[in-house]
């Protein structure tokens, strides 16, 4: 317990470092945060490009593996034999695209706690009140946003974002009442906690939206070229 608890600590710690290295580079708390949230999302792009292959290999096989759920759906066990011949024919792991997921949740959580104390975990002591919390139209990143801005844009990005990550199994109830409740979640969040953290999310969210795009595009011409 007490080694885990280091191990969360050091975390921390090289998160706020990492975010008052960039400010020291640019002496406005909202830029650094938007460039903290670029540099994070760059390092987590290979664990992202893991989970969007992983995916596109779920659309792949999804046909195939309702036409087995249709045809064995009085027998399961037969059912789980022919989906496991069907992902080791297509060298598919169910887990692929959850891994990548696993992994990132301490450093979301690391993000989400550094951002939640910056004068902890971010500016050497003594120094945060000293820093500039206004930025655009925001009075002070460290309190909510007074004009629910970042709140409803947190909702929306959030909603975009993870309506461009469904997969072609986006007709399932139980993915359309997530995408639903998240962006929700996190508006609820963005209203509570400090704008910085509001700020992050939206930064992050969009990265996330052209990011997709971008591996999208790249998977139809892939398909063009190979017609």
């Amino acid at each position: 317990m007490k080694w885990g608890f280091i191990r969360v600590a050091i975390l921390y710690d090289l998160l706020g470092k990492l975010l008052y290295g960039i400010y020291s580079l640019f002496q406005n708390y909202g830029l650094s945060i938007i460039a903290f949230t670029v540099v994070v999302k760059v390092f987590l792009l290979p664990l992202a490009l893991k989970q969007t292959n992983s995916m596109k290999q779920m659309q792949t096989i999804q046909p195939k593996i309702q036409a087995l759920q249709q045809k064995y759906k009085n027998d399961k066990q037969k059912l789980n034999e022919k989906m496991m011949e069907l992902y080791k024919e297509h060298n598919y792991n169910p887990a692929g695209g959850c891994l990548p997921l696993l992994i990132q949740f301490p450093i979301l959580i690391g993000l989400f706690r550094v951002l939640q104390n910056p004068q902890t975990y971010v500016f050497p002591e003594g120094t945060y009140q000293h820093v500039a919390q206004s930025f655009l139209w925001l009075p002070n990143l460290g309190n909510p946003d007074p004009y629910y801005i970042l709140p409803v844009l947190a909702a929306l990005t959030t909603y975009l974002s993870t309506k461009m990550m469904s997969t072609s199994n986006s007709g399932d109830q139980t993915q359309k009442t997530m995408n639903m409740i998240m962006p929700l979640m996190i508006g609820w969040i963005s209203i509570r906690f400090p704008s910085g953290l509001a700020l992050y999310w939206v930064v992050s969210n969009v990265f996330q939206m052209i990011q997709q795009y971008v591996m999208m595009r790249s998977v139809v011409s892939d398909k063009e070229v190979s017609r």
